[in-house]
């Protein structure tokens, strides 16, 4: 081990658990600095009018950012809290703590891609190299039997592919000796109120069943591995493995070695698996062409387009009560499982005809387990303009 010290910035990974992001800094680094940064640009208005993050995941964020303070805490560390904007916090803690590079996760959306390259640059200036690492998706792209270029649309024939000819990894095993960098200053999770929030909101986000972090993710993990109900058709994992408190792997492999599930529901269990890895490579593949209305069609559909429509889906007061239903659930709870998502888009797009990247983005700030590859890429799927031709839905014209 070399007299190096590596800063470890988390975004979307907030465990430690199967992270290779700390497994390779601990091989590599005599000292390690764990940092997370509150961006203001996860928590700014949309031109929509609408949160990049609402009041539920901003609490979820809030508490697993907390556990993963605690599992340092208890391994002799600190985890460093900051508000404001990485490119400028991370080069200066750089400097200050005398760090020799920087690791993280690489993401695969605009916004996210962008911070990323801001830090880049950024740390480039100071001669600092910023390690990009690859834990989101139950295959690392160099296994994949085709390079992302050619990653087939159709999600059938990517699945097919994949499984015959890709390969999944181990989970990687962490070292839990760990030699941080000293003279840390106390982390301090921000209130709610010091990223927008106001007291009704906060109240709301006080009464939350789903609770954040690596621990609660394990547990639920287990309750799932347990589960004998026969009707079960998802994980309820989402809101954990979209923050990345709990691997795929981990996911994958306690499903494979340790579950006994039928047939029928292993395959809807993995089902979430692969799309969670479809998206996330249609993303990688396509980039932007996901926010863009027309998607993958070949003409851009029409909509009606009116606000109050958009207002009465929002609040849950549309004539159909199903529907109205789910929206209140989304509201108080943040999180509804995959048949409402659906239920609740194809009735905003395809009954009340309101443009689908204003449905999308009212899922961005409500949903608990939002991502933007996983949302953005089904929601144009219910639009029919999706990626995979033979998953969309027939489209307004």
């Amino acid at each position: 081990m070399s007299n190096r010290t590596i800063l470890l910035w988390f975004r979307n990974d907030l465990r430690i658990c199967d992270n290779e992001m700390i497994s390779m800094a601990l091989e590599k680094a005599s000292h390690i600095l764990p940092v997370y940064i509150y961006d203001p640009r996860m928590f700014m208005i949309t031109d929509l009018g609408l949160k990049k993050t609402g009041v539920m995941r901003a609490q979820f964020i809030n508490e697993s950012v907390r556990d993963l303070q605690q599992s340092f805490r208890s391994l002799g560390g600190e985890l460093l809290i900051q508000q404001g904007l990485p490119e400028e916090i991370i080069p200066q803690l750089a400097e200050k703590y005398g760090v020799d590079e920087v690791y993280h996760h690489r993401e695969v959306a605009q916004e996210e891609t962008h911070v990323s390259a801001l830090v880049e640059e950024a740390l480039w200036k100071l001669q600092l190299n910023l390690r990009h690492f690859i834990g989101h998706t139950l295959y690392h792209k160099e296994d994949l039997p085709f390079p992302i270029k050619d990653i087939p649309d159709d999600f059938n024939l990517f699945k097919r592919k994949t499984v015959k000819e890709g390969v999944i990894r181990p989970s990687i095993q962490i070292d839990r000796q760990m030699s941080f960098v000293g003279n840390i200053e106390e982390g301090r999770v921000p209130n709610l109120s010091d990223l927008g929030f106001n007291d009704g909101e906060i109240t709301r986000a006080s009464e939350a069943s789903i609770i954040g972090g690596e621990s609660q993710a394990l547990t639920q993990l287990n309750k799932l591995i347990e589960n004998d109900d026969k009707d079960l058709s998802e994980s309820g994992l989402s809101p954990w493995l979209n923050l990345g408190c709990i691997s795929v792997h981990t996911f994958y492999h306690n499903l494979v070695n340790k579950a006994r599930f039928p047939k029928a529901i292993f395959n809807k269990l993995m089902d979430e698996l692969w799309w969670h890895d479809y998206y996330r490579f249609m993303f990688k593949k396509y980039g932007n062409k996901f926010f863009k209305l027309e998607g993958f069609a070949d003409e851009t559909p029409r909509y009606v387009d009116d606000d109050h429509d958009f207002e009465t889906w929002q609040k849950g007061q549309t004539s159909n009560e199903d529907v109205n239903a789910i929206m209140k659930s989304l509201y108080e709870t943040g999180y509804i499982n995959q048949q409402m998502k659906f239920a609740a888009a194809s009735y905003l797009v395809h009954d009340l005809k309101v443009n689908w990247l204003r449905g999308a983005a009212y899922f961005e700030e409500k949903l608990v387990d939002y991502s933007p590859a996983s949302n953005y890429g089904s929601w144009a799927h219910v639009a029919g303009v999706g990626s995979s031709p033979k998953h969309n839905l027939k489209y307004i014209v």
